[in-house]
């Protein structure tokens, strides 16, 4: 029946208190799942020395989590993770208890290898929604590029050998469908949003009386955020400044970049911030930017545009299925420093009317993005319609 509730395992190879986009949406679908009647329970790494069956509030609700012992990765600040072979004897044991109706792993890798095959192996309906990009790990990696090369292949092939045994496969967005379909050689791979509640954010519309440009994501070399800084430099002093949210190992060379070019002073490190901070950040700043060329969606793009601020964006992966050229924003071809500096001046220097075109624009391609759409999906999912 289309009311019944559910009991959905979901596994993750990173949850909260994790900071990241995968980790965000995994969060996010299982409050949003539970406040709609469903039991959800979590399988993932403990994120210190104590493992076994939690209570944990998430966003105000009382999620139950499975921690597994884990290991912590030697040269990245948080990523800790479970060892396959104990995965599977974990969650077999985790599965028997549960009785799950449907499990949907948010990764191929680690819990969710384990716990495909041992979901498999019970007749228990599998649902994989794929966040990997071997961009997001590369960098944490101490092996030349051909060794990584070589890896990422080796990463791959285990992948198809897990995607052959799921029901149904997601991604984020059309173009990481055709990525995954591409990467695992597995066709019909829906694409269904993140989502993000769009009502938690606040949209001032009009011009800034002083502008900055934001990032709001991971502090990692993957994101490319030195193209902002060198984007800054091309500015005339009292113009523009810019504020980079969040935490990452690459804020040290950060600082060292912008004290090189002489911007330091118009730099703002936020750090990690709390929910309160991250609003009002996204409703003052003038025009949000994206660097990075490896997402396959981007949540912080997401939130930009639902606090109603025009984006300039990096032309890759699925940045374009967001960031409408001329409409909410820009696009400019990675690297192109010029091209960036160029895109967010068209932003601040537009007219008021101007202005507020991009946001509304913004607004109104962010609204196919509301969480309920997202949740809508997945139930039909979990229950093969």
């Amino acid at each position: 029946m289309a009311d019944k509730r559910l009991t959905i395992l979901i596994g993750a190879d990173t949850f909260p208190p994790d900071v990241n986009g995968a980790a965000k949406f995994a969060e996010r679908l299982a409050v949003g799942l539970v406040g709609r009647g469903h039991r959800v329970v979590i399988v993932a790494p403990s994120p210190d020395e104590e493992f076994g069956l939690r209570l944990e509030d998430h966003d105000g609700v009382a999620l139950e989590v499975y921690r597994l012992r884990s290991w912590k990765w030697f040269n990245h600040p948080w990523m800790r993770f479970a060892l396959p072979w104990e995965v599977r004897a974990d969650t077999r044991a985790i599965l028997d208890e549960v009785q799950p109706d449907v499990v949907h792993v948010q990764s191929h890798i680690n819990i969710g290898w384990g716990l495909v095959r041992e979901a498999h192996d019970k007749g228990i309906r599998v649902i994989a929604t794929n966040h990997f990009m071997p961009e997001n790990v590369a960098q944490f990696l101490p092996l030349p590029q051909f060794g990584i090369d070589w890896l990422v292949r080796t990463v791959w092939k285990v992948a198809m050998k897990t995607y052959a045994m799921v029901d149904e496969a997601t991604t984020p967005t059309r173009k990481a469908a055709d990525y995954l379909e591409k990467s695992v050689h597995r066709s019909g791979v829906h694409a269904i949003s993140c989502g993000l509640d769009i009502s938690h954010y606040r949209p001032i519309l009009g011009k800034r009386k002083d502008p900055y440009a934001l990032f709001l994501g991971r502090v990692e070399q993957e994101k490319r955020i030195e193209e902002l800084l060198f984007a800054l430099k091309r500015f005339p002093e009292g113009t523009l400044r810019v504020v980079i949210a969040g935490a990452g190992d690459d804020r040290g060379r950060l600082e060292k970049i912008a004290r090189d070019n002489g911007i330091a002073h118009r730099v703002e490190f936020s750090g990690h911030i709390d929910d309160a901070t991250l609003t009002r950040l996204l409703s003052d700043a003038a025009v949000f930017v994206m660097p990075s060329i490896a997402e396959l969606q981007s949540i912080a793009t997401l939130e930009a545009m639902a606090s109603g601020l025009p984006v300039v964006a990096a032309n890759a992966m699925a940045l374009p299925h967001l960031v409408h050229d001329g409409e909410n924003g820009f696009l400019f071809e990675p690297r192109d420093i010029e091209g960036l500096a160029s895109a967010i001046a068209r932003i601040i220097n537009s007219s008021d009317a101007e202005y507020r075109a991009f946001q509304r624009a913004s607004l109104e391609i962010v609204a196919d993005h509301d969480i309920s759409t997202t949740l809508d999906r997945f139930e039909q999912i979990y229950r093969g319609e």
